[in-house]
């Protein structure tokens, strides 16, 4: 039998409660501020040659760029969620996004090669230190008990249509400006994007509750209360480690996604227009796949769904490359529809199992930004195992083998979801 104890925090928290109109009113101003934050850094899905041509780069140095890109992202996962822990997520989420925007109309002027590693550099601060981890700690502490599978659902579905809504502005704005000169063509576009960070941290700067670390200011919890001191303390949990993982599997079926267009034309010998409006399709999936498997969890179970979700997906993408190249494009879409729900749905239930694990809200940050670190590790590995299966098999061949790689991870990601479910039976909801 396991016995549920209500921190502090979450005593003060349950006693000044909004109302649920209130929290999930926040909760869609922290969804648009993750729709909006993330696009202008990667601006290269849909504008990669532009980009090229625009500043005067090869593909390698773009390639740097986003390396430095990834590489801050790992390194600032761990002390993002410390700084999470201790500053409210609603300055932390404003600085962001204020950052991201100024640096974005910096980056509109197309400075020099020597300068663009600074705005990524920057990029990389205010996306990973001062943002990750902040905002799924506010998403954690804003959902009860019984809603974390929506709640999170809902942040990663609502931030994908932001994300598909903002794209099909920026490639409207680029057609209409698409007979100018790359230059005079894609500003418009990055000053769309970073007019809309500015505009939504000055919302979320409104609208965003202080949820600033009581426990911590008033010294209640002085036990483990050191960054040192709670770091080992979390380390020490095997489902801190065992969630690590499954992250880590689910969200290489992300990846798998980005690999979508090329495939197409490739396999299927479609066009690149054919070939676009179905990956469009499938971006589509992600706020009906995140949105309603957040609720199935809440429904059934968070683990479980989450559990079937990736045995499923890990099915389906190994039996996609087994899909000929003659099938009929109407068949094609409804795989695509079937892999993009069950990615999705996928994506947007891992996070929702942290509470599970009884991690105190004090150090709630900490332990995301643990898991991230870990978890999101695929941002700077995947790539080289992709390029180093395409070098041993180029063409189609490299791809299969590829996503086949993607869903056998899957699968050992489900079975350690069963693991999980299995070390966590006896949990409850507080109260219950």
């Amino acid at each position: 039998m396991t016995v549920t104890i209500e921190s502090p925090e979450q005593t003060l928290a349950d006693t000044s409660a909004p109302s649920p109109l209130v929290r999930y009113f926040q909760l869609a101003v922290l969804t648009l501020a993750a729709g909006a934050l993330y696009p202008l850094l990667y601006l290269r899905q849909n504008f990669e040659n532009t980009l090229l041509q625009a500043f005067h780069i090869t593909a390698d140095q773009l390639g740097e760029l986003y390396s430095v890109l990834g590489i801050v992202y790992v390194v600032t996962y761990i002390p993002s969620g410390w700084l999470a822990d201790r500053v409210s997520s609603r300055w932390l989420v404003v600085f962001s996004l204020g950052a991201v925007g100024l640096l974005g109309l910096w980056f509109a002027t197309y400075p020099d090669p020597s300068m663009l590693r600074w705005i990524f550099l920057g990029w990389g601060v205010a996306g990973g230190l001062t943002f990750w981890s902040a905002i799924l700690r506010a998403v954690k502490l804003l959902g009860t008990d019984r809603e974390q599978g929506r709640f999170f659902g809902i942040l990663d579905g609502g931030r994908g249509l932001t994300e598909a809504v903002l794209a099909s502005i920026a490639v409207a704005i680029f057609a209409h400006y698409a007979s100018e000169t790359p230059q005079h063509s894609l500003q418009p576009v990055i000053h769309m994007y970073a007019y809309t960070c500015l505009g939504i941290g000055v919302l979320a700067g409104l609208i965003l509750p202080s949820d600033r670390n009581r426990t911590r200011e008033s010294g209640v919890a002085a036990q483990g209360g050191s960054a040192l001191g709670d770091f080992i303390m979390l380390i020490r949990i095997p489902e801190i480690w065992l969630i690590s993982l499954i992250v880590l599997a689910g969200y290489q079926l992300l990846w798998a996604t980005f690999s979508f267009s090329s495939y197409i034309q490739e396999h299927f010998s479609a066009s690149a227009v054919l070939a676009g409006e179905l990956t469009v399709i499938k971006l589509w999936m992600r706020p009906i796949g995140a949105i309603g498997g957040g609720f199935l969890g809440d429904r059934f179970s968070n683990v479980k769904v989450l559990g079937f979700g990736m045995l499923a997906a890990a099915i389906a993408w190994m039996l996609f490359v087994l899909v000929p190249a003659s099938v009929p494009m109407w068949l094609l879409a409804c795989c695509i529809v079937l892999l993009g729900l069950m990615t999705y749905s996928v994506h947007g239930l891992y996070w929702a199992i942290i509470d599970r694990c009884h991690v105190p809200a004090r150090v709630t940050g900490l332990a995301i930004g643990i898991i991230s670190m870990i978890g999101l590790s695929p941002d700077v590995f995947l790539p080289m195992i992709n390029s180093a299966i395409s070098h041993q098999f180029p063409g189609v061949l490299g791809t299969q083998l590829y996503f086949v790689y993607i869903g056998a991870c899957c699968l050992v990601g489900s079975g350690l979801t069963w693991v999980f479910a299995k070390r966590t039976e006896h949990y409850r909801f507080p109260g219950r």
